[in-house]
């Protein structure tokens, strides 16, 4: 893995005096596509679910995303129970929640509608609109507003060409603010669609746009 201008470039962790590489830390494994089935049933309610391929008229849930929901389902007693994962799920496919997907949700699992939407719509992790194929979520709490939160989040915006919460022209960014990332021992913190970066900096930015450009071996971005 190529180095990165600033430490922990996507993964948690604090490396300490050790140095030590992402493979060392989290394993080889966590790098890379996870089977649309979800694998191993206990795992199958927990998969990342912000991914950069988004359609929004994909349909719930066929293939391997039904094997995925059959066992979600089994893993939990009752259906009120597993409407987290299958949300998870749904925006994984779809990019966003819409209230017709909260809508189709709810048959699917013999809910009622306003329960479904009340959920739904309490998660600041549910996207309500559609958004890019990068999600950029900036931290501006305490601890990162401290470390230069607001230059970095003002940096992604330049960078991108955007408003707060706008999608870039091409579709690609979506730059927003949050409350807390949880990991206030290395500000500032960002969010991209369901990878963390860490100790970022306003002359980072450029830095982790271009990582994006080479994971997706999209010259676009």
């Amino acid at each position: 893995m190529s180095e990165a201008p600033f430490r922990n470039p996507g993964w948690a962790g604090n490396t300490g005096e050790f140095d030590l590489a992402e493979a060392e830390v989290r394993g080889d494994s966590y790098v890379g596509e996870r089977p649309l089935d979800g694998g191993h049933p206990g795992a199958s309610p927990s998969l990342p679910y912000m991914l950069v391929k988004k359609d929004p008229s994909a349909p719930l849930f066929e293939g391997p995303y039904q094997e995925r929901l059959d066992k979600i389902l089994d893993r939990y007693p009752t259906s009120r129970a597993a409407l987290l994962p299958v949300l998870n799920m749904a925006q994984e496919l779809r990019g966003h929640v819409s209230p017709g997907t909260m809508d189709e949700v709810a048959s699917l699992l013999d809910l009622g509608r306003a329960y479904v939407r009340g959920v739904a719509t309490f998660y600041t992790m549910y996207n309500k609109r559609p958004v890019g194929r990068f999600l950029v979520q900036v931290c501006t709490n305490i601890s990162c507003n401290l470390c230069g939160a607001d230059e970095v989040l003002a940096a992604f915006l330049d960078h991108t060409g955007t408003e707060l919460g706008e999608t870039s022209a091409d579709g690609n960014f979506t730059v927003v603010e949050a409350e807390c990332l949880a990991a206030c021992g290395f500000p500032t913190c960002v969010q991209i669609n369901s990878r963390y970066f860490e100790d970022v900096g306003a002359d980072d930015v450029t830095a982790i746009i271009e990582r994006l450009k080479a994971e997706t071996g999209d010259a676009r971005l």
